[in-house]
């Protein structure tokens, strides 16, 4: 699908970190993009500055999605660009000095991450699927989820992250399989080690031991990476029911 100034973005968790990247890019190619945030204050400021429109969304509930649809189509239009960036790391063991992991942080994480990305996933779908086709394939929309390596190669302490995010990676084949007679692509990508912001904040030494667990490029990811890989997935049209690590390589180690 080409990107031009008709093309109807919404990007989840888009008012900082790889979800700021990915609205700021894709605005850049020409599309009009709508954030999901529940950050009011910073997702306003992100959409005033790249042109766009907001709406305060919790993706967990879809009664909440629903409604920042409503809003952000009679904004922009219908999007035909989807992508899932909200999401949150909780650290906490399967148990730990003889009390379990607390079963409200392990069900938030699956809310927020699992529930979070089917719910954005699912209505978007529903309102592409009605849509004209906007390719001679006669594709109507593209859906990028977005996963972790955690998925794959969950550490200590990742217990719940690792388990929302394999549950993405879970649905990315059958939700493809789902939509292709609706003309929607669905892709996953498993990012690695990048400089978000919770990463920014920790200390510059912390930052360095990470960046250098990374095979090559030995250093962290640059949010604009993840950004030109969802802009890439937009673009390239076979690109469909796959994951895609962008980790330079790395395996994480236990801890």
């Amino acid at each position: 699908m080409q990107i031009t100034e008709n093309t109807v973005a919404i990007v989840t968790g888009g008012a900082s970190g790889l979800g700021g990247a990915v609205a700021e890019a894709l605005s850049n190619a020409g599309a009009n993009v709508g954030i999901f945030d529940l950050n009011e204050e910073a997702g306003q400021r992100k959409a005033k500055d790249i042109g766009g429109a907001f709406a305060k969304v919790d993706v967990s509930d879809a009664a909440s999605v629903a409604e920042g649809f409503k809003t952000l189509r009679a904004a922009l239009g219908q999007e035909r660009i989807m992508v899932n960036c909200a999401g949150i790391a909780p650290a906490s063991k399967t148990q730990s000095k003889g009390e379990p992991h607390d079963p409200g942080l392990f069900a938030k994480t699956i809310g927020v991450n699992l529930i979070g990305t089917f719910n954005c996933a699912s209505q978007s779908a529903a309102g592409m699927a009605l849509a004209d086709p906007v390719t001679d394939d006669g594709e109507r929309g593209v859906i990028v989820n977005t996963a972790s390596i955690a998925a794959f190669d969950g550490q200590i302490g990742q217990l719940a992250y690792a388990a929302s995010k394999g549950g993405v990676v879970g649905m990315t084949l059958p939700m493809a399989r789902d939509l292709m007679r609706d003309g929607i692509r669905v892709m996953t990508i498993a990012p690695g080690i990048f400089k978000t912001p919770m990463v920014a904040g920790l200390p510059q030494e912390v930052q360095d031991s990470l960046g250098a667990q990374v095979p090559f490029p030995s250093r962290l990811g640059d949010p604009a990476e993840y950004a030109a890989m969802v802009r890439h997935i937009v673009e390239n049209g076979m690109l469909n029911g796959e994951v895609i690590r962008l980790d330079g390589a790395i395996r994480m180690a236990p801890r």
